[in-house]
């Protein structure tokens, strides 16, 4: 599983979609192998060198997206990283589209919670909000 703050989370989000509205919006993380999917506000959740949130809106010329680590899988944070990105999220790089939707009504009904934790298996993909 991997978590993250949920401040970090809605600014990732909303820089998505400033990023949509000043540059014609969102880019799709699959290239094209899943027309329709990941083209709307949200974040794509990456494993790569560790696990992170990415803003996905479409970027200007030498622009870069906001990233944000995983508390878990943070290679400068976390020297047991690569460990714990092949055993929760797998051995190989990927990226998933969550769709903003699917969150925010949560986030403004638990005024209380400070993380969002996302927990991967073969198939699924769940989210819970925690305190710490």
């Amino acid at each position: 599983m991997f978590t993250f703050p949920i401040m970090a989370v809605r600014k990732v989000i909303a820089r998505g979609e400033e990023d949509a509205a000043a540059n014609g919006g969102f880019r799709n993380p699959y290239y094209g192998t899943r027309p329709g999917e990941g083209g709307k506000a949200g974040f794509w959740l990456v494993g790569d060198e560790g696990v992170y949130i990415m803003s996905n809106g479409k970027l200007a010329e030498g622009q870069k997206p906001i990233v944000v680590y995983s508390t878990e899988c943070h290679p400068k944070g976390n020297p047991d990283w690569w460990d714990y990105k092949r055993r929760h999220f797998g051995g190989d790089d990927g990226i998933e589209f969550i769709d903003s939707d699917l969150l925010i009504p949560s986030f403004n009904r638990d005024f209380g919670a400070t993380h969002l934790r996302i927990q991967l298996t073969e198939n699924d993909i769940s989210f819970s909000l925690i305190t710490r």
